[in-house]
Parts: C-alpha cells; structure tokens; sequence
C-alpha cells in the first residue's frame, strides 16, 4: 500500500497480521498496582494469561490514554518518510484515545500541507476495531486509494456487530458500566449479560441469560438474526479474557451454523480487559446493522 495505517492496541489484531500488513500500532497504557506498562509493544511478546492471572488474584488495574509524545514521534516519522497516514481509532463513546489522537493528527496535517492525513473514529473497540483494520488493509493492498478505504470505514463502520459477554459482572461495576446491586445479584444467580456496542460507540447491556453456555450461544444467536449474506464468505474475529477453550466452542458454533470458514481469534488486550475481566467472550462479524 502506498500510504501508512495506524491504529491503536486495542485493535487486539495478532502480531502475525501486523507484520503481514505493515501495520503501526499506538500502544496504550494500563497501570499494575500503580507500575505503568504498554499494551502494545513491537516485536515484544506481551504475557496476557499472566496478565489476567493477576487480575483474578485481586491486582488493582487502571487504564490510561496512549503516551502522545510517543504517537507523535511514530506518526511524524512517517509523515517524514513521505507517506500519508490513515489513523483507525478506538471508539470515542469508550475512551478519550481517538479525540487526542486525532487532535494531534490535525496539529501534524498542518505541518504536513504536502501529505494526505485522515482519521476514522470506529466507534468500535476489541476485535470489533480490529476487523474494520483488516478490511481497511485487505483493500489497500488491493489497489484502493487512502480516500476510497476512509469512505469505506465511514459507510460501513456502523454494520460492525459486536456481540459479547463476561464471566465476572464485578469488573464492569468497577469499570462503572453496571451498578454494584446488579453485579451482586447477577454473580450470586449465575446471570450472564449479553451486550453489544451501540451506533454512538457506547457499551449497551442487551439481555440476561442464565448460565455460561447459554450466554455463549447467545452470542451466535444474535450473529444469525443479522448478519450480513452470505455468511459463509465473511471473515469473523473473536476475542477472549484468558478462556481459550470457550472461544474454540464459539468458533466451532460460527462453523457448525454458518459455514464460516476464516475465523480469527486473539486475546481481549489489557486495556480492555481491566474494564471486562476474565472470561470475556466477544463475537464480530458484519451485519445489516449493529
């Protein structure tokens, strides 16, 4: 491709898919009892089932923005290099992390008035974000100008279906997504909740179920209701919270049902994971809509 994509770690795209595109990733950051680490580090294998480990062992983890002396000095030095820059960024209905970034990127766009610099806000997050990266890669390398792959996130960016769910309600209560009385009582009757991310980017708590297995299979039901056809010809991503072996059965269920034959699967980052928790299970795939 003739022009650099730029994306954040909470993409959770696996290292192989970076290389294989030339992608650049903005790590984020996230602070273990008050030491701070990055997310995303190039060429460094990051320990994500040491890092949940902790998380069930009690560890306070917090979350912050992107360094953006950091992202400066990534995006400048490819701006200097002569490449434009297309920046893919984390929903701005959870984080700060796309405003700042692309704060920055028109700071850099009026120091570069030879360069072509744009930014997509996906309102999307996890592998979710990570899918719409790889179609945005997928058609760059087939020949698709930065403009045309932009207008193609903005027209589509809205059919991203993410659907998911957790183990542990207590990590949302702590993340502020559900109040304490509902963690509580969902954790002492084994409720499960279903959810997606709405149009505005936002984290929407859709239905109970109970039982972990139901809650998966929810997931898959909620694919089959709207998913974009043919189904069997999409490519699905999935993420998980340290809980390999469910996401195989998920994945197992996208085949079974669908004929899906390309399916990806990675770590929910820790970034993402602090707010979710072990036992996190999320399902993307295109749809008519969210």
């Amino acid at each position: 491709m003739d022009f650099a994509i730029v994306t954040d770690s909470s993409s959770n795209l696996p290292e192989d898919m970076i290389d294989d595109f030339g992608l650049h990733v903005l790590p984020l950051t996230f602070m273990v009892d008050g030491q701070q680490c990055q997310s995303y580090l190039k060429g460094q294998h990051t320990d994500l089932k040491q890092f949940y480990t902790m998380m069930r062992e009690g560890k306070v983890i917090t979350t912050s923005l992107p360094n953006l002396a950091e992202s400066e000095a990534l995006l400048r030095g490819l701006l200097d290099e002569g490449r434009d820059v297309l920046y893919i960024g984390f929903s701005s209905g959870l984080s700060g992390t796309f405003e700042a970034t692309d704060l920055l990127l028109r700071g850099l766009a009026d120091e570069y008035p030879d360069r072509t610099v744009l930014a997509v806000d996906t309102l999307a997050a996890s592998l979710g974000q990570g899918l719409l990266v790889w179609y945005a890669a997928t058609k760059a390398r087939a020949g698709a100008s930065i403009t045309e792959v932009r207008d193609w996130l903005e027209q589509n960016k809205l059919h991203l279906a993410h659907w998911f769910t957790v183990d542990d309600l207590m990590f949302l209560f702590r993340g502020g997504r559900v109040s304490k009385t509902s963690a509580w009582a969902g954790t002492l009757l084994n409720i499960k909740p279903v959810m997606h991310v709405d149009d505005e980017g936002h984290l929407i708590p859709l239905e109970k179920v109970r039982g972990r297995r139901k809650a998966l299979r929810a997931l898959v039901d909620h694919m089959e209701a709207s998913a974009q056809q043919p189904v069997a010809e999409q490519t699905v991503f999935i993420t998980h919270g340290d809980c390999l072996e469910e996401a195989e059965f998920v994945a197992d269920l996208v085949r079974e049902r669908f004929g899906v034959r390309d399916i990806v699967i990675n770590y929910v980052d820790p970034v993402i994971g602090a707010h979710s928790g072990p036992g996190t299970m999320a399902l993307f795939f295109l749809a008519d809509a969210r």
